[in-house]
């Protein structure tokens, strides 16, 4: 009998995936257990096995479409019936919902709006003049390229990451506050070791003092951690991750540094187990050399609170009156206002840097 595989419950309160790649084709014979498809969700990238051996007879979904949990996927069995009975239970191709006449489409296409995205006022929902130019010079009326061009869907983690930081700008009152550190001391005194570790030790014993700051938002609660589990984020080849560094406040420089590397090598390579990429209750971005002069980070919502660490390189300094040459870098702490007031976030990026100023 043909079998109707659908998208399985992903667990953790994921509601839908990305079909991110198909390991079969139609037309295969596989076993039970084969691995069938990847699934992309806003955690990881999950390879699912086949729960039936047989023929691959219809796949119902392409690469690249997000799909609700119960959606189905594919028809493993044999015959026309298999496919028919298949076709009529899968979700309905995107139909064109856009009602415009061919005057308005031609003077979209010309100002750059895509109208997809505009809510028509005219008669039954329809797209009018008016509503494109509007737009347009709400949005700068910036006008489609002239050149040469070249398009990808937004898939994968490119696609979660935008939809993350979209919540994120959002929803959250931002601010950043941004301070000057000497890194001198630490500079001679770390060897082989990388700052990150000091960070991360100065961060913990940060959160210790201001503990709003070491929070998550969970609709109108505060949950305030007695955990210290730091997101660390790790720029890779698909995008931005951020692995989770499990009771950072029991571990010593040594091992902070070693499980650091361990988790930016499983994001690069992929291979971090679901669990390692979520329940962060504070985040930490380092981009070292690549990290600028400073930069604003965003919150990882739904925590309060993220501290970046930016280049790091002598500079000029007053020190006792005289100005010398230091190893100075800036750190940039961006919090929730909501949780958060402005004077304790200081404060809190001030210790930390009082900590890094003074390893001994």
């Amino acid at each position: 009998m043909p079998y109707e595989f659908k998208l399985p419950d992903l667990g953790e309160g994921v509601a839908e995936g990305e079909i991110a790649r198909w390991l079969v084709e139609v037309g295969q014979v596989i076993d039970e257990d084969d691995p069938l498809v990847e699934v992309q969700t806003d955690k990881t990238t999950v390879e699912i096995p086949s729960p039936a051996g047989g023929t691959v007879a219809r796949i119902l979904v392409p690469e690249g479409e997000l799909v609700p949990v119960g959606t189905p996927l594919v028809v493993i069995g044999d015959g026309e019936a298999a496919a028919e009975r298949a076709q009529a239970s899968a979700p309905p191709e995107r139909a064109e919902r856009v009602k415009a006449t061919p005057l308005v489409r031609k003077i979209a296409a010309e100002l750059g709006v895509d109208l997809s995205v505009l809510a028509g006022t005219g008669p039954g929902g329809r797209v009018t003049e008016d509503d494109v130019r509007r737009f347009s010079a709400l949005s700068g009326g910036l006008a489609p390229s002239q050149g040469p061009e070249r398009r990808v869907p937004l898939r994968g983690v490119r696609r979660q990451i935008a939809q993350h930081l979209t919540t994120a700008h959002r929803e959250v009152p931002a601010v950043t506050v941004v301070e000057e550190c000497d890194f001198t001391a630490l500079a001679a005194a770390r060897g082989e070791r990388s700052y990150l570790p000091y960070l991360l030790q100065a961060v913990v014993a940060g959160l210790k003092e201001y503990p709003e700051l070491n929070a998550t938002l969970d609709g109108d609660q505060i949950v305030f951690w007695e955990r210290y589990d730091l997101g660390v984020a790790v720029q890779t080849d698909e995008g931005l991750v951020v692995p989770v560094l499990r009771g950072a406040d029991e571990k010593s420089l040594d091992e902070l540094e070693a499980e650091a590397q361990r988790l930016a090598e499983g994001a690069r390579a992929g291979t971090l187990l679901p669990e390692e990429l979520k329940g962060s209750t504070f985040t930490v971005t380092s981009a070292g050399k690549l990290g600028g002069l400073f930069a604003t980070p965003l919150v990882n919502h739904p925590e309060v609170g993220i501290l970046g660490l930016h280049r790091i390189g002598p500079r000029p300094a007053v020190v006792d009156g005289e100005v010398v040459v230091r190893e100075i870098g800036w750190l940039a702490c961006t919090f929730d206002h909501r949780v958060v007031d402005g004077a304790r976030a200081s404060s809190f990026l001030l210790d930390v840097i009082a900590r890094l100023e003074s390893p001994e």
